[in-house]
């Protein structure tokens, strides 16, 4: 049941676009529309704190001194059990703080300028779309648009 609630709830972070921090509440933001030109697959890092590396080295020096040999031997397996923990644990903190992204590029209505925003990638989006991207002139999150464009003619604008 752990397991499902961590993989459930690691589809929505906090670098979500449907996702607002308890400061960004009541704060006054624009909407612009515009229209996705390009899409492309990222990755985003969340920098690697060094605490994967430590416990893993803390772990694989304690497991194989106790486990490994007597005296010199221990000694020497602690190290090597250091080490090889300590990149373990820095591969498996490397791997859950990386995830998957998407840069937008958007022509926005308005004003024929071209942005680019990087968000997590949990909404679909294709090129052609209509989008809003919505920023307090800091932060940028682009969503679905909730009015269908405009049409003259059968033709979007």
């Amino acid at each position: 049941m752990l397991t499902s609630s961590m993989l459930l709830t690691g589809c929505i972070t906090a670098d979500s676009a449907n996702v607002y921090k308890k400061g960004e509440l009541k704060q006054l933001a624009s909407a612009r529309a515009g229209v996705i030109e390009n899409l492309r697959d990222v990755q985003m890092d969340d920098s690697s704190t060094g605490v994967g590396s430590i416990a893993g080295a803390v772990i694989g020096g304690v497991a194989a001194s106790s486990n490994i040999g007597k005296g010199t031997g221990a000694v020497i397996s602690g190290v090597l059990g250091s080490i090889l923990g300590g990149m373990l644990g820095n591969k498996v903190e490397t791997s859950i703080t990386r995830k998957p992204a998407k840069e937008l590029t958007i022509l926005m209505q308005d004003n024929g300028q071209r942005v680019v925003v990087v968000q997590d990638a949990d909404v679909n989006f294709v090129v052609g779309q209509h989008v809003d991207v919505i920023t307090d002139g800091h932060t940028a999150r682009v969503v679905p648009t909730a009015n269908k464009p405009a049409t003259k003619a059968g033709t979007s604008l």
